[in-house]
């Protein structure tokens, strides 16, 4: 009987509790996410649509209709306007960019917590953060009088050196966060057996800090792959453009040709895709790393 009454107690606390947890479901914030989630996928599949079809189709057809007969020749026609010249481009200036950005970053933020206390390291970190609260429309007009007087305008180099500057700050501020959040008893004991800053830097911080590493680097990768501005002001040749100023011409040369348009689009974001595709493990561990700490 006590056993029947124990079952009996716990079977009617168990069907209130499920009950309590079903009312407690958040039925407001799930139905936002799935309205954010049509509001990116729908404009993202007519996108993908549309660059499959030919003008006729564009203008008769439904938009959100699949084309009834799919064609290539919209991203045949973007890659035969220099599309990979461009593409080249944005990979040299993007890669010129996050290795030095992230490796300085890197270093700066292990001697800024190793060093902690002094005044100097103390005054660089501050600089760093200083350069966050300074846009990058607000430096454009400096910016363009140094690369004219070190005689860089129109080349690559004079799109990397800026964008370096830029990405640092913020990488530094990251990447510190995770290095304070390393054991100083793995420094000491590291110490003890003889190990140099140098060899602590490369066997210790450097793997302890990797998803943050990854995480920098693609969030200042996906900043320079889509950045505007530098290339627009610091360039002029055609065969220094990169992706974002080739879609602008691509807007002005196929002002008519949307389906073209568009499949320059998708060339253009498919790096980025494939980018995500593969790291993503690493980037969503380096977003949620402080939220487990």
């Amino acid at each position: 009987m006590a056993v029947a009454a124990t079952g009996a107690t716990t079977g009617t606390t168990t069907r209130p509790s499920r009950a309590y947890k079903l009312l407690q479901l958040n039925w407001f914030g799930g139905l936002a996410g799935w309205i954010w989630l049509a509001i990116v996928l729908i404009p993202l599949y007519w996108i993908v649509v549309t660059s499959f079809k030919d003008q006729s189709a564009y203008f008769t057809q439904n938009p959100f209709a699949l084309p009834s007969a799919p064609t290539a020749d919209n991203y045949k026609l973007v890659i035969q306007s220099d599309f990979p010249r461009y593409f080249l481009n944005s990979v040299i200036v993007t890669a010129g960019t996050i290795i030095p950005a992230v490796g300085i970053s890197f270093m700066a933020a292990y001697a800024i917590i190793r060093g902690a206390g002094s005044r100097f390291l103390a005054g660089v970190n501050g600089l760093f953060l200083m350069g966050l609260a300074i846009p990058l429309q607000a430096t454009i007009i400096p910016v363009y009088l140094l690369i004219i007087k070190m005689h860089l305008y129109d080349s690559l180099l004079a799109l990397i050196l800026p964008s370096v500057a830029f990405s640092i700050p913020l990488s530094v501020l990251v990447l510190s966060n995770f290095i304070r959040d390393v054991p100083k008893e793995l420094f000491e004991s590291m110490r003890v057996d003889g190990a140099t800053e140098w060899g602590m830097l490369r066997t210790l911080a450097f793997p302890l800090t990797r998803p943050a590493l990854v995480t920098v680097s693609i969030y200042n990768g996906l900043a320079v792959w889509n950045g505007f501005l530098l290339p627009l002001i610091l360039t002029q040749s055609p065969d220094k453009r990169t992706l974002p100023l080739a879609l602008w011409t691509f807007q002005g040369q196929y002002s008519v040709n949307v389906p073209a348009v568009l499949a320059s689009v998708v060339l253009t974001t498919l790096p980025i895709v494939i980018l995500y595709a593969v790291s993503r493990k690493q980037l969503l561990s380096g977003l949620t790393a402080g939220f487990s700490r």
